[in-house]
């Protein structure tokens, strides 16, 4: 979802401070910089982990074999967000990237006693973002908004009707990845990080 996130903000922002303040190749280096930390690494991982049969599934489908590719994958995260941390980029994508990488830490947590969507995890995280994003600058962020919410509810019901979870699964997976980086944007814009 942070990949999701970078690439709403660059390319889908029209007319906002991302759009027209951020040079193309700066969009394209940043958003793939996101992609291979928050996507092909954490696929790698869990390929590796495949292999050497620590996990019985890619679609770490067994819960007790979720929470170690989590945590790797949150280290990921913060791992990024540390590299990004002194460069003079947009705050709002440190936060994006501190946000994911604390959902998903949170995630891997809570999934040792309560399987949690990290689906709607995500979503929700993506959605509170823009959200924040849009509240700070003061951009009308309404369609995309409504695009997401439309999205999550098809998430939601995909979840549903695959029986990977139960409705209070993917109502607290939401809620905890909007709750997440609603929380780190408050810390972020209070302390000017």
């Amino acid at each position: 979802m942070c990949s999701y996130g970078s690439i709403l903000f660059f390319f889908f922002l029209k007319g906002s401070i991302y759009d027209f303040m951020t040079p193309l190749k700066l969009k394209w280096v940043i958003s793939a910089m996101i992609f291979s930390f928050s996507f092909v690494l954490p696929v790698i991982n869990i390929y590796i982990l495949y292999k050497l049969n620590r996990i019985s599934s890619l679609t770490l489908e067994n819960q007790n074999e979720r929470t170690f590719p989590y945590i790797i994958t949150s280290c990921f995260y913060f791992g990024l967000f540390y590299l990004f941390l002194d460069l003079n980029i947009w705050p709002s994508i440190k936060v994006l990237i501190f946000g994911g990488g604390l959902s998903v830490l949170l995630t891997a947590i809570i999934n040792l006693k309560y399987r949690i969507s990290a689906h709607a995890v995500g979503i929700g995280g993506l959605i509170a973002s823009l959200m924040m994003v849009s509240f700070v600058l003061k951009y009308n962020a309404v369609p995309e908004i409504a695009f997401l919410f439309l999205l999550a509810g098809l998430i939601a019901a995909a979840r549903l009707y695959l029986e990977a979870h139960k409705p209070s699964q993917v109502y607290s997976g939401f809620l905890l990845g909007f709750a997440t980086q609603v929380v780190a944007f408050i810390f972020f814009l209070n302390f000017k990080l």
